[in-house]
C-alpha cells in the first residue's frame, strides 16, 4: 500500500512561517504514515495577492511579490532538511539562472534528492505579469512511482494531463492557489461556481486519463484572494477518496497502485481507444482554427 497525502494551507510572505508549517505537516504526515505528500502552489513565499488587470507586476508591486528562489537555494536546502526521507511535491517562485526571469514552478523531492521540477504552462489573467510561462511537461520516477506535475490553471486544459499519462505517469500532483470567483461569490463557498469547477477538474482528469490525482490547494485569504480548499485524492476512475473540503488540513488516503490501475484499466481503456489519426486540430498552431473559435465566442 502507499500512503497518498493532500494539503490545504496558508502559506504567506513569511518565510519562517511557511517552514513551521511544512514542518507541523511533516510531522503530520509521519504519524499517518504516508509517503507523498503534495503541498499547494506557492507553498513558498505565498501567491499573488491579486489577478487580473490589476495584477501583482515586477515593475509597480516588487514588495507584494513572492521572493524568488533558486533550486540550489538555501530555501530548498531548508525544506529538504525538514522533511528527511518523506517526498513532497511543493510549489514556489523559481528564479532562473539568468537571476531575472521568475517561473512558477513546482518540484518533487525528498531530503536527498530532487526528482524533477516542472514551470508552470498556462498562466490565468494577470499571471503573465509576474511570471514567465514554462513550455513543457515532464513524468519524473520517484520512490512512490512515476509522478507528473501540474500547477492550478493547467488543470482546464486535458492536453496536459494526457500528455503526462502517455508517458506513464501514475500519480499526477496537481498543486494550487484556486480562489473563490471574484464576482457573485456564492454565501458557502463549497458552493461557489469555482469550488465547483476546481473539483470537477480534479475528478474529471483522473478518470480521463485513468491516474491517482492528488490536487492541494492554498486555504484562507491572501490580499484580495479567497481559496477555496478542498484538497484531495482521487483514484483513476474519478473517486474523490479523501477530502479537506474547505477547511486547512490534510486529506489522506490508503491506495494499492499496481491493483487499482489492474482493475481501473480492466474495462475502460482511455489512452489505449485514442484517435490521434483525428486529433489534429488540437496541435495546429495555425490561424484557420484559432479565428474559427474566437469568432464562436463572439457571436
Amino acid at each position: 500500500m502507499t500512503t497518498l497525502a493532500a494539503v490545504s494551507a496558508n502559506f504567506t510572505r513569511d518565510l519562517e512561517q511557511n517552514y513551521a508549517l511544512i514542518a507541523a505537516l511533516t510531522e503530520q504526515a509521519r504519524e499517518r504514515g504516508v509517503d507523498f505528500m503534495v503541498l499547494p502552489e506557492a507553498a513558498v513565499g505565498g501567491y499573488l495577492s491579486s489577478l487580473g488587470n490589476h495584477g501583482d507586476t515586477v515593475k509597480t508591486t516588487q514588495r507584494s511579490l513572492p521572493p524568488a528562489i533558486r533550486l540550489d537555494g538555501p530555501e530548498i536546502t531548508r525544506i529538504q532538511q525538514i522533511i528527511g526521507d518523506l517526498v513532497i511535491a511543493i510549489g514556489f517562485c523559481e528564479l532562473a539562472e539568468d537571476g531575472q526571469t521568475r517561473y512558477n514552478t513546482a518540484a518533487v523531492l525528498d531530503g536527498d534528492q530532487i526528482y524533477g521540477t516542472y514551470r508552470k504552462v498556462h498562466q490565468p489573467l494577470g499571471e503573465g505579469m509576474s511570471y514567465s510561462a514554462g513550455s513543457g511537461y515532464g513524468v519524473f520516477d520517484t520512490p512512490i512511482g512515476r509522478v507528473g506535475l501540474q500547477i492550478c490553471y493547467d488543470k482546464a486544459f486535458p492536453e496536459a494531463a494526457r500528455m503526462m499519462a502517455l508517458d506513464g505517469a501514475q500519480i499526477i500532483a496537481s498543486l494550487s492557489a484556486w480562489p473563490a470567483a471574484r464576482t457573485a461569490t456564492a454565501e458557502n463557498l463549497q458552493d461557489d461556481r469555482w469550488t465547483y469547477r476546481f473539483n470537477l477538474f480534479d475528478m474529471a482528469r483522473a478518470l480521463d486519463n485513468q491516474v491517482f490525482w492528488i490536487a492541494s490547494n492554498q486555504s484562507g485569504t491572501f490580499g484580495s484572494l479567497r481559496y477555496v480548499g478542498n484538497a484531495k485524492v482521487v483514484d483513476p476512475g474519478g473517486n474523490i477518496l479523501a477530502t479537506t473540503l474547505l477547511d486547512s488540513g490534510m486529506a489522506v488516503a490508503d491506495v494499492d497502485l499496481d491493483t487499482t490501475f489492474r482493475t481501473m484499466r480492466a474495462g475502460m481503456f482511455h489512452l489505449r481507444d485514442r484517435r490521434p489519426d483525428v486529433y489534429g486540430p488540437l496541435t495546429a498552431t495555425d490561424t484557420t482554427h484559432t479565428a474559427k473559435w474566437q469568432e464562436l465566442a463572439h457571436a
